[in-house]
Protein backbone atom coordinates (compact mmCIF):
# COMPACT_ATOMS: atom_id res chain seq x y z
CA UNK A 1 0.00 0.00 0.00
CA UNK A 2 3.05 2.56 0.62
CA UNK A 3 4.25 1.40 -2.75
CA UNK A 4 1.55 2.82 -4.56
CA UNK A 5 1.49 6.55 -2.40
CA UNK A 6 4.65 7.53 -4.46
CA UNK A 7 3.25 7.64 -7.81
CA UNK A 8 0.95 10.30 -5.94
CA UNK A 9 3.67 12.32 -4.80
CA UNK A 10 4.88 14.70 -6.94
CA UNK A 11 8.19 16.86 -6.46
CA UNK A 12 8.79 19.86 -8.76
CA UNK A 13 12.55 19.92 -9.85
CA UNK A 14 14.31 23.34 -8.89
CA UNK A 15 16.84 24.64 -11.25
CA UNK A 16 18.80 27.40 -11.76
CA UNK A 17 20.29 29.11 -14.80
CA UNK A 18 23.92 31.17 -14.19
CA UNK A 19 26.50 32.26 -16.22
CA UNK A 20 30.20 33.76 -14.94
CA UNK A 21 33.39 34.97 -17.24
CA UNK A 22 36.98 35.62 -15.85
CA UNK A 23 40.67 35.83 -16.10
CA UNK A 24 43.48 33.67 -14.19
CA UNK A 25 47.07 32.73 -14.58
CA UNK A 26 46.22 29.16 -15.94
CA UNK A 27 43.46 27.75 -17.92
CA UNK A 28 42.37 26.24 -14.48
CA UNK A 29 42.20 29.40 -12.67
CA UNK A 30 40.16 31.00 -15.14
CA UNK A 31 37.76 28.92 -14.98
CA UNK A 32 37.68 28.42 -10.79
CA UNK A 33 37.50 32.29 -11.32
CA UNK A 34 34.81 32.24 -13.73
CA UNK A 35 33.02 29.53 -11.35
CA UNK A 36 33.30 32.39 -8.58
CA UNK A 37 31.73 34.95 -10.72
CA UNK A 38 29.05 32.34 -11.60
CA UNK A 39 28.33 31.82 -7.99
CA UNK A 40 29.42 28.09 -7.48
CA UNK A 41 32.82 28.14 -6.93
CA UNK A 42 32.73 26.75 -3.58
CA UNK A 43 30.69 23.55 -4.48
CA UNK A 44 31.88 19.89 -5.95
CA UNK A 45 29.98 19.96 -9.50
CA UNK A 46 28.41 16.74 -10.53
CA UNK A 47 27.95 16.85 -14.33
CA UNK A 48 24.76 15.02 -15.46
CA UNK A 49 23.02 14.31 -18.72
CA UNK A 50 20.49 16.88 -20.55
CA UNK A 51 17.15 16.01 -19.36
CA UNK A 52 14.56 17.65 -16.48
CA UNK A 53 11.16 16.36 -15.21
CA UNK A 54 8.16 18.13 -16.54
CA UNK A 55 6.90 21.14 -13.97
CA UNK A 56 10.40 21.68 -13.35
CA UNK A 57 11.27 25.32 -12.59
CA UNK A 58 13.72 27.75 -13.18
CA UNK A 59 14.40 30.02 -9.98
CA UNK A 60 17.24 32.15 -9.00
CA UNK A 61 20.39 30.28 -7.79
CA UNK A 62 19.77 29.28 -3.79
CA UNK A 63 22.85 29.94 -1.34
CA UNK A 64 24.48 27.04 -1.68
CA UNK A 65 26.45 24.94 1.44
CA UNK A 66 30.36 24.91 0.30
CA UNK A 67 31.37 21.53 -0.32
CA UNK A 68 27.76 20.59 -1.57
CA UNK A 69 27.81 17.78 -4.17
CA UNK A 70 25.73 19.71 -7.06
CA UNK A 71 24.74 18.16 -10.20
CA UNK A 72 25.13 20.71 -13.02
CA UNK A 73 25.11 20.63 -16.62
CA UNK A 74 27.83 22.51 -18.04
CA UNK A 75 29.41 24.16 -20.78
CA UNK A 76 33.20 26.04 -20.13
CA UNK A 77 35.33 27.61 -22.96
CA UNK A 78 38.56 28.71 -22.55
CA UNK A 79 41.28 30.28 -24.62
CA UNK A 80 45.08 31.98 -23.75
CA UNK A 81 45.20 34.15 -26.88
CA UNK A 82 44.78 37.77 -26.49
CA UNK A 83 41.47 38.85 -27.67
CA UNK A 84 39.78 35.84 -28.64
CA UNK A 85 36.24 35.39 -27.53
CA UNK A 86 34.99 32.64 -25.63
CA UNK A 87 31.45 32.08 -25.19
CA UNK A 88 29.14 29.23 -23.68
CA UNK A 89 25.70 28.16 -23.62
CA UNK A 90 23.03 25.98 -21.88
CA UNK A 91 19.51 25.68 -23.29
CA UNK A 92 16.67 24.47 -22.06
CA UNK A 93 13.19 23.48 -24.12
CA UNK A 94 10.39 22.86 -21.81
CA UNK A 95 7.31 20.27 -22.48
CA UNK A 96 4.40 19.58 -20.50
CA UNK A 97 5.89 15.61 -19.32
CA UNK A 98 9.96 16.57 -19.53
CA UNK A 99 12.66 18.61 -20.99
CA UNK A 100 16.14 18.96 -22.72
CA UNK A 101 19.07 20.89 -21.56
CA UNK A 102 22.19 21.55 -24.18
CA UNK A 103 25.56 22.74 -23.11
CA UNK A 104 27.95 24.29 -26.04
CA UNK A 105 30.45 26.21 -25.94
CA UNK A 106 32.84 28.02 -28.76
CA UNK A 107 36.01 30.38 -29.36
CA UNK A 108 36.02 32.99 -32.08
CA UNK A 109 32.21 32.19 -32.84
CA UNK A 110 29.71 34.96 -33.31
CA UNK A 111 27.91 34.49 -29.72
CA UNK A 112 24.58 34.67 -31.45
CA UNK A 113 25.59 31.87 -33.70
CA UNK A 114 26.55 29.79 -30.80
CA UNK A 115 23.64 30.50 -28.91
CA UNK A 116 21.73 29.57 -32.28
CA UNK A 117 23.14 26.33 -32.63
CA UNK A 118 22.29 25.55 -29.14
CA UNK A 119 18.69 26.45 -29.90
CA UNK A 120 18.77 23.90 -32.51
CA UNK A 121 20.50 21.01 -31.01
CA UNK A 122 17.72 21.74 -27.81
CA UNK A 123 14.65 21.58 -30.33
CA UNK A 124 16.28 18.57 -32.44
CA UNK A 125 16.38 16.59 -28.79
CA UNK A 126 12.80 17.24 -28.14
CA UNK A 127 11.74 16.51 -31.43
CA UNK A 128 12.95 13.32 -31.61
CA UNK A 129 11.12 12.10 -28.29
CA UNK A 130 8.08 13.51 -29.81
CA UNK A 131 7.68 16.51 -27.22
CA UNK A 132 5.88 19.78 -27.76
CA UNK A 133 8.09 22.74 -26.74
CA UNK A 134 6.37 24.75 -24.44
CA UNK A 135 9.08 27.19 -23.86
CA UNK A 136 13.09 27.43 -24.17
CA UNK A 137 14.70 29.35 -21.87
CA UNK A 138 18.55 30.29 -22.42
CA UNK A 139 21.62 31.94 -20.95
CA UNK A 140 24.77 32.94 -22.87
CA UNK A 141 27.74 34.41 -21.88
CA UNK A 142 30.74 35.48 -23.93
CA UNK A 143 34.11 37.28 -22.43
CA UNK A 144 36.82 39.00 -24.76
CA UNK A 145 40.08 37.17 -23.68
CA UNK A 146 43.21 39.43 -21.99
CA UNK A 147 45.32 36.62 -20.97
CA UNK A 148 43.96 33.13 -19.91
CA UNK A 149 40.22 33.45 -20.19
CA UNK A 150 37.12 31.51 -19.67
CA UNK A 151 33.25 31.33 -20.03
CA UNK A 152 31.21 29.05 -18.05
CA UNK A 153 27.26 28.72 -18.39
CA UNK A 154 25.44 26.32 -15.80
CA UNK A 155 22.03 24.19 -15.42
CA UNK A 156 22.20 24.07 -11.61
CA UNK A 157 19.79 21.11 -9.41
CA UNK A 158 18.34 21.57 -6.31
Amino acid sequence: MVFSLFKFLVVKMKVSMISGRAEGPTKLNSFDNALLDAGIGDVNLITVSSIVSGGTKIVKLPKLEKGAMVNCVLAHAFSDQEGDCVTAVIAVAMADKMGCVVEHSAVNEDPQRVKKEAEAMVRYMMEVRGLNIKEVIMEVVSHEVVNKGSAVAALIYH
